[in-house]
């Protein structure tokens, strides 16, 4: 794998640049060749076999964005060990739950990382949870800033090592099913489950899906802004990119640091000519106006693309009129972790064929989508609504969910056998092109970021005070999606805003802050069916302001809880109006 996206480009062109690093501070950038770059990852992985890591080892990579992270992917991939990114705005605690179900020997992180003019506290946070796993033996420690930061015993000083180690690594022979890496996505259920994909399709998959959604032509300067920590940044910031040759940008930074300028001038300065981001941080940079974007000559944009959750209309037609004059292909795109690619997108397709504004559209080559009714029947015809399911296997689907093959076949084809099920809904045109509606599992998607609701739930749930709560997604102007919390506490409190703070600081640690929920409502009890089921789907009734059309309630142990959080839910309104 490490051949078809490095030495491959050595032996022909060492010289092209590889990864373009665009520090969190402006102007900063820093190019790295693809000779450069397999020295990194040549240096990187002699030095993890130095240290016993081994073929099939895990490893975990908690890192920001940098060249060096991305030698570390390579450097696992180089020797058959596998690898798991942690994204480092996880919380220690996120973190050792990960590094113990995946049983990783090594840990490979920064002293600290720098993100929007902030530094954040990496070995720390590693520190604290390797504290809880038995399983590491090393921790690799590199640079970023200057600053000294506390050396244990199991520690490594990555540079150090790497600087005295042999500057060749022969690869190793994998076969095409082994594992290359795992990932870790949310369920509707709390704990996260790592999905894992393989080699040889994965990165067929991903190169080909990266050639012609994209329209990427050689030469072109890739930007696709996703962290590494999500499978955006494994498919189109690493594998992708680099097995077509590309040049891909590195981004370190936030949509608004120093302000909200910063995609539009690096555009600018590094002539991006693909740029590939999330509905998220476009609605935030919308509410700023258009003066921030037409301040930069943006003329070397070629295609634009969304990605992460369904994309507005408001927000697309600013996308494209505003960022891209109008002038630019949009690509809604619609995968998954679980896919390992774009499965659906406005291209592919003929030349010049239209594009509907916020929808996906197309399969990509080999995806099959269908439409399931409640039934399990496939719906025919067009103009129709269902679950989105797709048909037959393509190259870079998940093979597995690690260490429990169970859950994977329960979570993705037990309900409709013989299909994969998204878990998201669908509608299908009268031309036939698909749109996608959203989730139809207790999983919400804030800023992109995908998380079971049961995760938050658990989380909240070690508040002593706090007995029960319920978790439900709400729309979010600016993140698509936020939490909205409802929880009982026990009756002699009265001390409730305290509560309502410690749970957010429990949720920050537990998870990470964006899980933190927008707003936490207390009420005396959750509407429950008699077998003790929440019934979230009346919460959200609640929430969207629906309470006329509740539906069927007759499953309810007690029906007149609906009034009584509707009371608590106006009250709170109020409340937050006036202050």
């Amino acid at each position: 794998l490490t051949v078809n996206c490095l030495d491959q480009h050595v032996q022909k062109c060492p010289d092209r640049v590889a990864l373009i690093w665009e520090r969190d501070e402006p102007g900063s950038a820093v190019h790295v060749t693809y000779r450069e770059l397999l020295d990194m990852t040549c240096r990187l992985a002699n030095t993890l076999k130095k240290y016993g890591i081994q073929k099939g080892d895990k490893v975990a990579i908690y890192m920001s964005v940098s060249p060096l992270s991305v030698a570390a992917m390579l450097a696992c991939a180089r020797i058959g060990a596998v690898h798991t990114v942690i994204f480092a705005g996880f919380s220690a605690e996120s973190l050792a739950g990960r590094i113990m179900d995946s049983g990783c020997k090594a840990v490979i992180t920064y002293n600290q990382g720098v993100r929007g003019g902030r530094i954040t506290e990496m070995k720390t946070t590693v520190d604290k949870a390797v504290k809880n796993c038995p399983s590491i033996k090393h921790v690799f420690v590199a640079q970023r800033t200057e600053n000294k930061v506390q050396m244990g015993g199991c520690d490594v000083p990555l540079e150090e090592e790497m600087a005295k180690a042999a500057s060749e690594c022969t690869p190793e022979s994998m076969d095409s099913e082994d594992m290359l890496f795992m990932l870790y996505t949310s369920g509707s259920t709390g704990k996260p489950k790592g999905i894992v994909h393989t080699q040889a399709g994965y990165l067929l998959y991903a190169a080909l899906t990266h050639k012609y959604v994209f329209d990427y032509q050689q030469g072109d300067i890739f930007g696709c802004v996703a962290d590494i920590g999500w499978i955006t940044g494994h498919s189109y910031v690493v594998y992708g990119p680099l097995c077509n040759g590309a040049t891909s940008v590195l981004f370190e930074s936030t949509p608004v640091y120093p302000d909200p300028g910063r995609y539009w001038e690096m555009v600018q300065r590094l002539k991006i000519n693909q740029f590939y981001g999330a509905p998220t941080a476009v609605r935030l940079l919308l509410k700023y106006g258009d003066e921030w974007v037409k301040k930069y000559d943006r003329s070397s944009l070629k295609t634009l693309g969304s990605v992460g959750e369904p994309i507005n209309n408001e927000a697309w037609q600013w996308f494209y009129h505003v960022v891209g004059d109008g002038r630019c292909t949009l690509v809604d795109t619609w995968w998954q972790t679980e896919t390992g690619g774009i499965c659906i997108a406005p291209r592919p397709s003929e030349e010049k064929a239209e594009i509907i504004p916020a929808m996906a559209m197309r399969p990509f080559f080999g995806i099959v989508p269908v439409l399931m009714d409640e039934n399990g029947k496939v719906i025919e015809g067009n103009d129709v609504s269902g679950a989105l399911c797709i048909a037959q296997p393509w190259p870079g689907m998940a093979r597995t969910i690690y260490g429990d093959h169970q859950r994977f076949v329960d979570a993705y084809f037990k309900a409709y056998p013989g299909y994969y099920f998204t878990g998201d809904g669908a509608y299908r045109t009268e031309k036939g092109y698909y749109q996608i509606t959203g989730r139809m599992d207790d999983v919400i998607n804030i800023s992109g970021h995908r998380l079971g609701t049961a995760e938050i739930e658990d989380a909240m749930a070690d508040h002593p005070e706090v007995p029960e709560t319920a978790v439900i997604g709400y729309p979010h102007e600016i993140k698509g999606e936020g939490a909205f919390a409802f929880i009982v506490v026990k009756e002699e409190i009265t001390h409730k805003d305290r509560i309502k703070e410690e749970l957010k600081t429990i949720v920050a640690s537990k998870i990470a802050k964006y899980a933190v929920p927008d707003h936490i409502l207390v009420v005396k009890r959750l509407p429950k069916t008699r077998s003790g089921k929440i019934m979230r789907r009346l919460l959200r009734k609640v929430v969207a302001e629906q309470s006329s059309d509740m539906g069927d309630t007759t499953t309810l142990d007690d029906p007149s809880v609906i009034t009584e959080i509707l009371d608590a839910y106006q009250k709170y309104k109020k409340e937050k109006s006036s202050s």
